[in-house]
């Protein structure tokens, strides 16, 4: 057989690389973690082995899958291009970097600065799941915006729009939020509308999330009630909070929102 193809996702903490057929059905999946390529059909075995050849160690062992989980169901009946699972942090933003011609991508650029607050960001919420939590990263809406991060936690679901501000002042005062010497941009209103347009697609509650990166000082006045502003630093914060989802209700948004055809309802 030829064609099976090779994709890195991220499952509840695990690195993991699923083999799929041309038609987009998933054959097979490597948890690196634990060394087990588990094997949907077993007369996939020694295609799905020589795809994987050059990403296994030495000691592997191959069989069926475990009882699989509702992701793990979810992700075998999801095509790989409709997969949102494996957008890196910035993915958007590193596009437009990568399409730069060659005598452009060594300039300064702002853009840069920005996809390292959102990998900084990303980093930080990644770390999330070992307490349950499910993150996405640049969640494509219908039009030209992105979701940066979406975080589906028992704390219920966030919707985290990133800023840059490197060492830099930030004042806050609803919905204007400048940066330095910058002019106030009404970052809160589109937070807001970021939310609700995720809102819509997964019809359940989300709330807008303001994360600030690598600012020197942040001054808000007064606090939003309806949007949480946080700092880089502040993010494992979040494992302390909960009460809004349950494990099951958690694994069944994260099934939806991975889905980039659920973001066309947006």
């Amino acid at each position: 057989m030829t064609g099976l193809r090779v994709t890195p996702a991220r499952e509840q903490g695990r690195d993991r690389l699923y083999v799929s057929l041309p038609n987009g059905r998933s054959v097979a999946w490597y948890d690196r973690d634990s060394g087990r390529v588990s094997l949907v059909s077993d007369r996939h075995r020694a295609d799905v082995l020589a795809a994987l050849a050059p990403y296994l160690t030495d000691d592997v062992t191959v069989g069926p899958p475990p009882v699989p989980t509702s992701a793990d169901l979810a992700r075998l009946f999801l095509r790989p291009d409709d997969d949102l699972a494996p957008n890196r942090p910035g993915e958007a933003l590193q596009a437009e970097l990568d399409q730069l011609p060659a005598g452009h991508r060594f300039r300064q650029d702002p853009r840069r600065a920005e996809l390292a607050a959102h990998q900084l960001l990303g980093g930080e919420l990644d770390r999330l799941e070992a307490a349950g939590w499910r993150i996405l990263h640049s969640v494509p809406l219908p039009g030209t915006e992105h979701i940066d991060h979406l975080a589906i936690g028992p704390a219920g679901v966030l919707a985290v729009h990133t800023l840059q501000a490197r060492r830099l002042r930030v004042r806050i005062a609803d919905p204007m939020v400048r940066v330095g010497r910058g002019e106030p941009v009404p970052r809160l209103r589109l937070a807001r509308r970021r939310a609700e347009r995720a809102a819509l697609a997964l019809t359940a509650a989300v709330r807008p999330v303001l994360a600030v990166v690598a600012a020197a000082r942040l001054d808000v006045m007064p606090a939003p009630p309806d949007v949480r502003i946080l700092r880089d630093d502040e993010v494992p914060a979040l494992t302390r909070l909960g009460g809004v989802l349950k494990p099951a209700d958690i694994e069944a948004l994260y099934a939806t929102a991975r889905d980039r055809r659920t973001w066309l309802r947006a």
